[in-house]
């Protein structure tokens, strides 16, 4: 009996025990996080500090958003970013499958068309990069510290504001030329044709405008989640810099 009533006591203080040594390595790690996370807190950053972080940030945006929308199936396999028929021929085509003379002429186009117009945002995309960074590295950027404290997104909005036009201008003639080199040509006269017999008038879409616009859109959309990941995640901060100014955001909020 005394002997059970000892080996229970031997068994409880190695509990005891154990669980000390547990309380302890979570304590240390809880230590070890905040330790982190002050390390990358600064009191106060600079203007050009702040610029150079922001342009920083974008740049990973276009990087990774590039090669993931330029890859096959970045924008048709993709139910976000995928590119459908211009909404004023969409509202046409059960009319144009409906017809049996526009749908024989037309029909097996508008599958194509769809196709057409992702895979030449696809390949847009490897040129589009250059196009985005140059941009990015020249712009001025005021009132940095602003926009670093400015929350989710802040970066990629005044990016969209400040210098969307002229990156239109000189992406709209790369998004030309790479439909040109996937033929879209062809079905899109097939459906506009179908479009023009149905309806009784012409087709307004300048679909290279139309694709220009929506490759645009999801490459913005990918940059502003590059930079929300930067702004929530120290892991993406790969830079001194990046952990300086993001982490004194860190420390305004």
């Amino acid at each position: 009996m005394i002997q059970i009533r000892f080996i229970k006591l031997i068994n409880m203080k190695k509990y005891i025990l154990l669980s000390l040594f547990s309380f302890a390595l979570i304590s240390c790690d809880e230590i070890l996080d905040v330790l982190a996370t002050a390390s990358t807190t600064t009191s106060s950053i600079s203007q050009s500090e702040a610029s150079s972080a922001l342009k920083q940030a974008l740049e990973v945006g276009v990087n990774t958003g590039t090669s993931f929308l330029g890859k096959v199936d970045g924008f048709l396999g993709n139910n976000t970013y995928k590119i459908l028929m211009p909404v004023e021929v969409q509202s046409a085509v059960s009319k144009i499958r409906g017809n049996p003379i526009t749908n024989r002429l037309a029909g097996p186009y508008l599958d194509k068309l769809v196709t057409a117009m992702n895979r030449g945002a696809e390949n847009a995309m490897l040129e589009a990069k250059p196009i985005f960074i140059n941009a990015i590295k020249s712009m001025s950027i005021s009132d940095a510290i602003s926009i670093v404290v400015g929350g989710d997104g802040a970066a990629t909005k005044y990016l969209q504001k400040t210098i969307s036009v002229q990156l239109k201008n000189k992406f709209y003639p790369v998004i030309k030329t790479s439909l040109e080199q996937v033929k879209v040509n062809e079905p899109w006269t097939k459906v506009s044709s179908a479009y023009n017999t149905v309806v009784g008038k012409q087709v307004q879409t300048d679909l290279n405008e139309y694709v220009t616009n929506k490759a645009m859109s999801a490459l913005f959309a990918q940059i502003k989640k590059e930079e929300d990941k930067i702004r929530s995640s120290l892991i993406s901060r790969t830079t001194d810099l990046l952990k300086k100014v993001f982490g004194y955001a860190d420390s305004q909020k």
